[in-house]
């Protein structure tokens, strides 16, 4: 259901502190990056996330969120989303999720927050054409989204602003692309679902990864969204196990998510968790993040 909530509009200092947050959660991407190999645990992964965030000078907007004991989600092959770090020893060829984020106080003390995943096989080579075709799939449903908000965003002054629609009607159309190419059938989860972002990690409006008759709210300059697809290489349907936390597919199949905090700014889109604010992500639509001066 899309949330009636009232959708908070930040001023442009406002996301430049999202882009501090942003930033430190792109350091704990490439930290996880750096340190993924068989034989690794999950937990000491979190702890590689938990340095980061401490070094920045960072919070966690994970660590206690209704309990939630660490810093980030790793979530490994049928896990979907929100798997929580422990003595798991990850094996070459195993598809991990890493969804981090982190927060940072402005001199108010006004908390603001940066969330992204990412989506890698370990060891690299030993990827299956199947992770590989739903992990492509994934990265390219995302950066669609993201393209498709940033041409609403830039339509604002000619009056031809679109909607939050725009996300889901993305993502689908990637996935019905792969379908058509490779032949692969991918599950679009609706269960799950990207948000508002800002003061909070999760605020409204929810952000769908599939189509939907109502076109949801105006894009407007000011909004933040996380905007997350995640799919799985089979059914949609998915369970959540007795931690309270783990989701995992009903059949057994790998899923993928990937996923990036977005400030809708005049003009366009700022990635604020993109090291480059979106240059390369951006730059196969023919198209440039406007990030504020």
């Amino acid at each position: 259901m899309l949330s009636r909530e009232t959708i908070q509009l930040k001023t442009p200092e406002q996301v430049r502190h999202m882009r501090r947050a942003g930033l430190v959660v792109a350091d704990i991407h490439a930290a996880l990056r750096e340190a993924v190999r068989p034989g690794v645990t999950t937990a000491e992964l979190d702890a590689v996330s938990a340095d980061v965030i401490a070094r920045a000078g960072a919070h966690s907007n994970f660590l206690g969120y209704y309990d939630y004991p660490a810093t980030v989600c790793i979530s490994v092959n049928e896990e979907v989303v929100h798997g929580i770090p422990g003595p798991r020893v990850l094996q070459a060829g195993d598809l991990v999720t890493f969804d981090c984020g982190a927060y940072i106080l402005d001199d108010a003390g006004t908390q603001w927050h940066g969330d992204a995943a990412f989506t890698m096989v370990v060891g690299g080579s030993y990827a299956t054409d199947t992770d590989r075709v739903l992990d492509t799939t994934t990265r390219r449903a995302l950066w669609d989204a993201i393209a498709a908000v940033a041409r609403a965003a830039a339509g604002q002054a000619s009056g031809r602003a679109g909607r939050l629609n725009a996300v889901g009607d993305a993502v689908e159309a990637a996935v019905a692309q792969t379908a058509e190419n490779d032949g692969a059938r991918l599950g679009i989860l609706e269960e799950y679902v990207g948000h508002g972002i800002g003061t909070a990690m999760h605020m409204a409006p929810d952000v769908l990864n599939y189509s939907v008759r109502h076109r949801g709210p105006r894009l407007r300059p000011g909004m933040v969204l996380a905007i997350e697809p995640m799919l799985t290489a089979g059914g949609p349907e998915v369970d959540e196990l007795d931690d309270g936390w783990t989701v995992v597919t009903r059949d057994g199949s790998r899923a993928a998510q990937w996923e990036h905090t977005v400030a809708l700014v005049p003009g366009g889109v700022w990635v604020l968790t993109a090291p480059d604010g979106g240059v390369e992500g951006l730059a196969p639509y023919g198209l440039a993040p406007q990030p504020l001066d």
